[in-house]
């Protein structure tokens, strides 16, 4: 439980490259990890994805044996992900149920499984004594249901979909007269989904389900800004417009009425210099 674990990137172990390990959590702003030893899981997250960011393996470091370690394939895409959840930390209370809507754009068999333990893939089933059934009402939605809750219960699930797989950690209390916080060591926001590698038993997540829905918003709401302040600006360039043209038409009517007066003036002054001369 003690040993070191860390995450080493390339495709073939033996060449891979150690990013982070948790002797060493803060060499890297890319890379961090944590390791939860209450429930036997390490945690990494990965910053700045890039299209290059692609094959990891996760090792536990034996002490005079060779390394244990897991491949996985990350997929990294600025697309809604192939298999997403409302959300990945759910707390539920004993006795009660919980469920979770597990959204894919892939093939493949459905299922929801426990961390290490079994999975249930067809409608109905159990997974260490809770009562577990997977809905099918709308397209590309299945929603898990678990009942009959127990503390046991509490740990990481995740939903199954293809080769694909998305994690969502369940906490089960006692229900409380007030909400209180999780007792893990290690967050659980994770975003990118990860595509193990041969039935790899890696799992990894994308958090938001409704990614086009919120992106569509995202749009309206920058064209309305966008639409407002250019509005605003035509306004403004009207009024200034309408006002130097309005200052403009003042000075020339101003102008116009002092050559005038002057030119009454200069007639006057030649009329009365007339009339003398006359006399």
């Amino acid at each position: 439980m003690n040993n070191v674990k860390y995450l080493c990137k390339g495709y073939y172990w033996k060449l891979c490259l150690v990013e982070v390990k948790t002797n060493q959590p803060r060499s890297s702003r890319k890379f961090s990890i944590c390791d939860d030893k209450k429930q036997r899981i390490f945690t990494v997250t990965i910053k700045d994805l890039m299209n290059t960011d692609t094959y990891y393996w996760c090792f536990v470091e034996i002490n005079g044996g060779a390394d244990d370690g897991q491949n996985f394939h990350l997929s990294v895409t600025t697309d809604t992900p192939s298999l997403s959840v409302d959300h990945q930390d759910i707390t539920g209370f004993i006795g009660e149920s919980i469920n979770i809507s597990c959204y894919y754009r892939n093939s493949g068999e459905r299922g929801w499984c426990r961390l290490g333990m079994n999975c249930v893939t067809g409608s109905s089933g159990s997974i260490d004594g809770t009562n577990v059934t997977i809905r099918a009402t709308v397209p590309n939605v299945f929603t898990v249901t678990m009942s009959g809750l127990k503390a046991e219960s509490s740990g990481w699930y995740y939903c199954v979909k293809g080769e694909l797989q998305m994690p969502v950690h369940v906490t089960v209390t006692e229900t409380p007269t007030t909400s209180a916080p999780r007792t893990t060591e290690c967050p659980t926001n994770i975003s990118p989904t990860l595509e193990p590698v041969h039935q790899s038993s890696v799992f990894a997540s994308k958090d938001p389900s409704t990614v086009q829905q919120n992106s569509l918003s995202i749009h309206l709401k920058s064209f309305i800004i966008r639409l407002s302040l250019l509005t605003f600006i035509v306004i403004v360039g009207l009024f200034i417009w309408f006002m130097f043209r309005r200052y403009k038409r003042t000075k020339a009517d101003s102008t116009t009425a002092k050559a005038e007066e002057d030119l009454r003036h200069s007639n006057a002054e030649e009329y009365s210099k007339e009339v003398k001369r006359r006399e």
